[in-house]
């Protein structure tokens, strides 16, 4: 037994079984319809009988059921960068992280109209609970990230999604996604956390952090939403933190904002990839001998990557100038763009409850804020 087996995707060899497993499952049925609406259930069930390999099953299937996403509940996708990174190339992408699921299929969608290798993708336990979930996210190369561990339990995973994210990009030429930070961003600050690289550096062996982080490749990734399909989802939560009280999530609430963020409107989508780690990290190198201060400083490089190169939206401005009472930036949208995102917000929003418009706004305007600290950004 792999001491991995508790985390990994499938093998290609157990593909095939898990698919047939799960064939007639209500839940495959309604992704299938989904995504080939005028093919004849036996037809896909035939098809997806004779896959046997994880890149067949997403190529296949997960490819185009992402495409028709995009198609019913977008206004397309765009991107940036990605004719920089080198074809037969593993890197790690730390990406900024405001959808359960799209943010990485959109990658591995773009990763696969480029010629480039797709990556394996962390995700966080409490999203598959389901055994169908489980299975759906092992055949489309995710591997399991604990949450909720004691101290001690939670060291020894972190130890162990370490090596393995060691093992996928330097012995198995596979890239890997993985979050700035544990959950979504539910305000719009993007803000990477330096757990996220103490762990990674947990499988550092010989190599000193910085050459380590080197063999890596790492690549920050910007992904940004015209319209989050999950903003109102978000207020509880928000709400809660504000007020310095406790959120607990409903019991069915991670699976219904994962179906949101899916079928829910986002007009215009945009990804960039950032340029490789490289000079930064010999700069840190010279910079600091201390590792926690190494650790904070590439946190910064990461941070500046994926701020300067986020995609800046109407609605981003309209919130800000709304925020503001302003018209700072009405030259970045129409009077019509502005009446629909105030339509948007008087449709989701309790427009009494101040502290919650503030909130929604916010979510919205917190980009235009972080980017404006950079130099000639805007």
């Amino acid at each position: 037994m792999s001491k991995f087996d508790k985390i990994r995707p499938f093998y290609d060899a157990e593909v095939n079984n898990a698919i047939c497993s799960s064939i007639n499952h209500p839940m495959m049925k309604a992704l299938m319809s989904f995504a080939f609406p005028e093919v004849d259930e036996n037809v896909w069930k035939e098809q997806l009988m004779r896959t046997h390999s994880i890149r067949d099953f997403q190529i296949n299937f997960a490819y185009q059921a992402v495409k028709k996403v995009l198609t019913k509940s977008s206004d397309g996708l765009s991107t940036s960068g990605f004719e920089k990174l080198e074809p037969n190339t593993s890197y790690l992408f730390i990406s900024n992280h405001r959808d359960i699921i799209l943010d990485t299929s959109l990658l591995n969608v773009c990763l696969h109209d480029f010629g480039l290798v797709m990556t394996a993708s962390a995700i966080g336990d409490n999203l598959v609970k389901k055994d169908f979930l489980k299975t759906l996210s092992r055949l489309n190369r995710n591997f399991i990230v604990q949450r909720g561990l004691p101290p001690r339990e939670l060291l020894e995973s972190s130890k162990l999604m370490s090596e393995y994210i060691r093992q996928l990009i330097l012995r198995e030429n596979r890239s890997v996604w993985i979050a700035q930070r544990e959950g979504r961003t539910k305000d719009g600050n993007d803000a990477t956390h330096s757990g996220v690289l103490k762990m990674l550096a947990m499988a550092s062996n010989e190599e000193s952090l910085i050459d380590y982080f080197k063999m890596l490749k790492i690549v920050p990734v910007s992904i940004s939403y015209e319209y989050d399909p999950t903003d109102a989802l978000k207020m509880p939560q928000l709400m809660a933190e504000a007020n310095a009280e406790k959120y607990i999530k409903d019991k069915n609430e991670d699976f219904i904002t994962l179906l949101s963020g899916i079928i829910g409107q986002k007009k215009h989508i945009h990804i960039h990839v950032g340029d490789v780690l490289d000079s930064e990290l010999d700069v840190i190198a010279n910079e600091f001998d201390n590792q926690n201060k190494q650790i904070q400083a590439i946190v910064q490089a990461i941070d500046d990557s994926i701020l300067q190169s986020y995609k800046l939206w109407p609605t981003n401005y309209i919130a800000y100038d709304l925020l503001h009472k302003s018209d700072k930036f009405k030259a970045y949208y129409t009077e019509n763009e502005k009446s629909l995102f105030e339509r948007r917000l008087e449709m989701r929003i309790d427009e009494n409850n101040s502290q919650m418009v503030e909130s929604f706004l916010l979510m919205y305007a917190n980009p235009v804020v972080n980017k404006m600290k950079y130099e000639n950004a805007i």
